[in-house]
């Protein structure tokens, strides 16, 4: 993908399915076709074990790399000018400390919805990064507590939509927080988190999904989606637990790029 072509001509939609394993998300392929329904999900690391860290990797332009030991035929989309290091043609430079503020440079309205806690504004960390974008929203309705978070999350984007004008363009940014734990009730009658209940919230999440990429399409431009998890999280593997440690069941990640 020649991001040069994309930046300026496309409307940019990415999303963070936060805490989703690798392994969930292959497992249910078959049973997200908004998000799977034009390719597979790629097996990739991520730059960071917990949603602090890996998004402002993400906004820095380091996004998931490919797992594997040949990274010769990578090539990273975003990447700041001037900074001594090669660089791809296909790769979009920007001169501003991160993408989001790159966007913006180029014309695009940035806008940010929060899902985990470290888009809630509650407090000074809290407001690090959403601070990125020109508008940022969070609700208690969004957060991980909700089990309709992802509806009442795509109902406010399509609102956002709606109010802007189709010649301009949108960078657009979703942080996912129904796959975050607590995730359980997304299975009736389980008591704990587990990888099944994971899969179960990845279903809804995609259902929901796909109101928002058809608002998209309805705009009439073409957009450029990236959808891929922030983290895993170890269901006791190894007798690991969460995120914010050093376990495959962490650093490997599912992500997807494509045109809708």
């Amino acid at each position: 993908m020649d991001m040069n072509t994309i930046v300026g001509t496309h409307d940019i939609l990415m999303i963070t399915l936060d805490t989703l394993r690798y392994d969930a998300a292959t497992m249910e392929e078959a049973n997200c076709p908004n998000l799977c329904g034009t390719g597979s999900w790629e097996k990739r690391h991520t730059p960071g074990s917990f949603t602090y860290a890996a998004h402002h990797a993400f906004f820095g332009g380091f996004l998931p790399t490919p797992a594997t030991t040949d990274k010769t035929e990578h090539i990273r989309m975003f990447h700041s000018r001037n900074t001594g290091m090669k660089t791809h043609p296909h790769t979009w430079l920007f001169d501003t400390p991160d993408i989001v503020s790159g966007l913006a440079a180029e014309g695009y309205r940035t806008v940010c919805i929060g899902g985990v806690i470290f888009f809630t504004k509650k407090n000074p960390l809290a407001r690090v990064l959403p601070s990125y974008f020109q508008q940022s929203y969070w609700r208690m309705t969004f957060g991980v507590t909700n089990p309709r978070s992802t509806e009442h999350q795509v109902n406010h984007a399509l609102k956002l939509l709606r109010d802007t004008p189709s010649e301009q363009r949108l960078f657009m940014f979703l942080n996912v927080s129904a796959i975050h734990g607590p995730n359980h009730y997304f299975v009736p009658g389980a008591k704990k988190d587990s990888v099944d209940s994971q899969r179960a919230a990845l279903r809804y999440v995609d259902g929901e999904l796909g109101r928002l990429f058809d608002a998209f399409r309805e705009r009439g431009n073409p957009v450029f989606c990236l959808a891929f998890s922030d983290h895993g999280t170890a269901y006791g593997e190894d007798g690991y637990q969460g995120h914010r440690l050093a376990h495959e069941t962490v650093w490997n990640v599912p992500y997807r790029e494509f045109i809708l």
